[in-house]
């Protein structure tokens, strides 16, 4: 493999999008490690879905955060098992959990947004002010239309 054939590789949008996420993830990480907390960007989306949508199910939940429902039963346990969540039975299904945020999860969702918000300035600081909303309208442009491309689209509420 040559020089040419890397650079080519680093200038493909699916491996420049595939670096995004990488650098986007260790900024989360970075941010929230001050808090003193190892929550991770899923278990974030996970959580803010969860205070959205009080005694949602884990289908529905994998649907609002586009995250594969298998590997979201081992961010659900983790949640639960840190005590940020809590899985209660259904009304109708005893069988379906209902999952609801702790008061210590609601605490530690309130206290990590900080963070959240400092993760995401960083990962559009080196764009010049005046591209980040057009940068960020260009993801959203792209993500929407390719959505149902995904392993796991994307089913927004209503």
């Amino acid at each position: 493999m040559s020089r040419a054939d890397l650079d080519e590789l680093y200038a493909k949008p699916g491996h420049l999008i595939r670096r995004c996420q990488q650098i986007a993830v260790g900024l989360f990480i970075d941010e929230a490690a001050g808090l003193g907390h190892d929550v991770t960007p899923v278990q974030y989306a996970a959580m803010t879905a969860i205070a959205a949508n009080p005694d949602i199910d884990a289908t529905r939940l994998s649907d609002l955060i586009a995250f594969d429902r298998s590997t979201l039963g081992n961010v659900i346990e983790r949640l639960e098992a840190k005590g940020w969540i809590e899985r209660r039975p259904g009304n109708e299904d005893r069988r379906t959990k209902r999952l609801r945020l702790t008061d210590a999860g609601a605490a530690l969702l309130a206290a990590v947004e900080p963070a959240v918000a400092r993760a995401q300035e960083r990962i559009l600081a080196p764009l010049p002010p005046e591209q980040r909303q057009a940068f960020v309208r260009m993801l959203e442009h792209i993500v929407d239309i390719n959505n149902t491309h995904s392993r796991v689209p994307l089913r927004r509420q209503g």
